[in-house]
């Protein structure tokens, strides 16, 4: 992460139009793909719980979507910012941030879902069949800027997303970075619930033999 800020401010050039502003861009793009790397992961988890049937691919398909969830949450924040400044105002029913919210909404109301125990003891088959659901929205969040008229850019749409060489350098390592920070929440949220579960389990067996 130190490595990218210093990408971002010293490496990268300013954007002749927008300036400083632009730099939000180093934050946003990388937030964006990794929350559909989670919702992704959300979906291929939901259809190992229904093959296989363990816990374990449950878990960490909630885990993933909280991470997806706070991953996109960021993304639409620091796009409301950079929108603020690129078209002066916090927010438009753009295609692109419409189907963004839409999935970021789909997202939280999955948790919901899986904090209320939905489904008893059927309840991990009806929450990865949600799973695999909730992701029908993301392909088309990556192409709502093609599919209709949008004024959100499409950064991989032409040949080097009009970007220069040393942009593209510190994109790649913010991508990187905020890689690494996914991947060690989610192993620390993973580990948190095998925990957690393990606590639980061991007051249930107390209480059964206190009762005996």
């Amino acid at each position: 992460m130190a490595v990218g800020q210093y990408a971002i401010w010293f490496h990268a050039p300013e954007e002749l139009t927008m300036g400083l502003v632009q730099k939000i861009f180093y934050f946003h793009l990388p937030l964006a793909w990794w929350s559909f790397v989670a919702f992704f992961g959300v979906c291929a988890a939901s259809v190992m719980v229904l093959w296989t049937g363990r816990e374990q691919w449950d878990v960490l398909a909630g885990v993933l979507a909280e991470i997806g969830v706070l991953f996109s949450g960021l993304a639409l924040v620091t796009g409301s910012l950079w929108g603020r400044a690129a078209w002066n105002t916090w927010w438009t029913w753009d295609p692109r941030l419409s189907t963004t919210l839409v999935m970021w909404f789909v997202y939280a109301g999955y948790l919901v879902l899986r904090s209320a125990d939905v489904g008893g003891t059927k309840g991990a088959k009806v929450r990865a069949v949600l799973g695999i659901v909730a992701f029908l929205d993301v392909p088309l969040v990556f192409l709502s800027a093609r599919l209709w008229r949008s004024i959100h850019p499409a950064v991989l749409a032409s040949r080097g997303g009009g970007l220069e060489p040393e942009m593209w350098t510190a994109v790649w390592i913010n991508v990187l970075a905020w890689g690494a920070m996914f991947g060690t929440l989610v192993l620390a949220r993973y580990h948190g619930a095998g925990l957690k579960r393990r606590v639980e389990a061991a007051l249930i067996g107390i209480q059964e033999k206190t009762l005996q």
